[in-house]
């Protein structure tokens, strides 16, 4: 049997910039589908990232330690 790969993206990916969310109002409207938002922070305990899914109301913050960088 020959192997088929299907190679058609089956997601979206939207990078709205700062200024776009602070002439919003509100969070953007709930889409259709699985829609998440990430976010880096460093605090005096060390750097923090975090994950958030709006559509599964899920939440996830991971310590990256003392040392870790944010870029960008």
């Amino acid at each position: 049997m020959k192997p088929v790969f299907n190679l058609e993206l089956k997601y979206k990916v939207t990078m709205s910039t700062r200024e776009a969310w602070t002439r919003c109002p509100r969070t953007p409207p709930m889409v259709k589908g699985l829609v998440w938002y990430t976010d880096g922070s460093r605090t005096e305990e060390g750097t923090r990232a975090g994950v958030y899914g709006q559509s599964v109301n899920r939440r996830l913050s991971i310590s990256l330690g003392k040392h870790a960088s944010l870029s960008g």
